[in-house]
């Protein structure tokens, strides 16, 4: 399993690398080539992350994003693409049981 990850906030970033050392990070998510098995995660208050989401949901990989909890049209277009969503909260909590 590869786990790609698309967050140019380095403070996410660095969290993310932190929880999945072998994580490989991404500068744009259309890029990734993931496919079944694979888990990418994907900033979504980034306009790229979720326009990228179609193509990643058909890649079969696993798409987990995060995203502030006030964002309810951001949240509700990436659930609809197929795209796991949490809470930035909960996503940084749950982190290493999300990937573990």
């Amino acid at each position: 399993m590869t786990v790609y990850a698309y967050a140019p906030d380095l403070m996410d970033r660095s969290k993310i690398l932190a929880a999945v050392p072998g994580a490989t990070t991404v500068a744009t998510p259309d890029g990734v080539a993931a496919g079944p098995g694979d888990v990418v995660v994907l900033d979504l208050s980034r306009p790229a992350a979720v326009a990228a989401l179609g193509a990643l949901a058909a890649s079969g990989a696993r798409v987990i994003g995060f995203a502030s909890h006030v964002d309810h049209e951001r949240i509700d277009a990436a659930r609809q693409a197929g795209c796991e969503v949490l809470a930035r909260s909960a996503f940084f909590t749950r982190l290493p049981l999300l990937l573990g």
